[in-house]
């Protein structure tokens, strides 16, 4: 009987005792877009979900995520930094505005006329970064982690202020652009690229400082651009990826496995969310495009695989920028065109110009 009390009194106090705590962990994110763009609407409705989904199975952690965008604690320049400083914990960079930190970054950019489709050149650029430790040694350079790539325009096409079809109609014009799309125009006889951003390109065009503006179809329906580039030129010149989630290091160490791992997961998931997104917006925006009063110009075949040949060879450059540093450029190239061409011949070879 004794016995019996004693056991059914220690029974008693067990189930008097609380369960096993969950631990709660607070993240920042953080972003200098405002949330209605849409790789941070999607932060919100995609990572966020699907990285307390996988917590969620096994009930050991949660988190208290602060999301803070739209300059509220970095510009859209500053985010890199801001991670690096610890102002926040996971945040998108846009790597076009840090070409010296992060050259390995413009594999795409460099290599035009080779992919329209946001989806394959995520992947693409993705795998490259687990594959060759140089993407994330340049992220780790600045004290963060590298997660994922985002890719989020479908492809780069000609806005103008007068119809155009061929590479000729093109010589001597003014064409704004961004980073290394720049570069696209500096083999068309007379032709000038001029620095702007999406943000300039609207007044840029109205104005007549320049004729042609190179954006992709939803920033153009954001941005209006119908109004004053009533027609796009269909040149397919390339999905780019521009944006790359990343942790603050020192945070992301000091995160227990689990959460890490359910990080990592929801990171993918959100590249290829982000993707697929793009694709979609793309269809969408052209509609939108001409629905407005825009028209959309194809560009033959011919006409394309001319652009192309009259490029630099801006990809070799690349390769070789790396290659003299110790970095494996070629061979990234190398590997990063054989995921996006597949089967089919590029319009141009950027494999030609490897020295290795």
């Amino acid at each position: 009987m004794r016995f019996m009390t004693v056991t059914a009194a220690l029974l008693a106090g067990a189930a008097a005792l609380p369960a096993m705590a969950q631990e709660t962990i607070t993240i920042n994110m953080i972003d200098g877009y405002p949330a209605r763009a849409m790789w941070v609407q999607e932060l919100t409705n995609h990572f966020i979900p699907e990285v307390d989904k996988r917590l969620a199975e096994t009930g050991n952690y949660q988190i208290d995520w602060r999301e803070s965008y739209g300059g509220t604690v970095v510009k859209p320049k500053g985010v890199l930094e801001g991670l690096q400083l610890g102002l926040g914990d996971i945040g998108i960079v846009t790597t076009i505005f840090h070409s010296s930190k992060l050259p390995s970054q413009a594999i795409a950019a460099v290599t035009p006329f080779v992919s329209s489709d946001a989806r394959v050149v995520a992947r693409a650029v993705d795998e490259i970064a687990q594959e060759f430790p140089t993407m994330a040694e340049e992220f780790d350079a600045q004290n963060q982690v590298y997660l994922t790539t985002g890719v989020v325009l479908d492809t780069y096409q000609l806005f103008s202020s007068e119809k155009v079809e061929t590479v000729a109609d093109l010589e001597g014009a003014k064409i704004a652009g961004a980073g290394m799309n720049l570069r696209y125009v500096e083999g068309i006889e007379g032709a000038a690229g001029v620095r702007g951003g999406l943000t300039d390109f609207y007044n840029m065009l109205q104005t007549g400082l320049v004729e042609h503006a190179m954006l992709w179809p939803e920033a153009a329906a954001t941005f209006k651009i119908s109004e004053v580039g009533p027609f796009m030129l269909d040149a397919d010149l390339g999905a780019v990826n521009s944006k790359t989630l990343t942790a603050n290091k020192d945070f992301f160490n000091g995160l227990p496995e689990e959460v890490q791992t359910a990080i990592r997961e929801a990171a993918t998931s959100y590249r290829d969310h982000v993707a697929e997104v793009a694709m979609d917006r793309a269809a969408e925006a052209e509609a939108a495009y001409t629905e407005a009063g825009g028209e959309i110009v194809p560009m033959s075949a011919e006409q394309r695989a001319a652009w192309a040949a009259s490029l630099p060879d801006i990809a070799a450059e690349w390769a070789a920028d790396l290659d003299a540093k110790g970095k494996p450029g070629s061979q990234m190239l190398a590997a990063y065109l054989a995921k996006v061409s597949g089967d089919d011949a590029p319009l141009r070879d950027w494999t030609a110009g490897l020295t290795q």
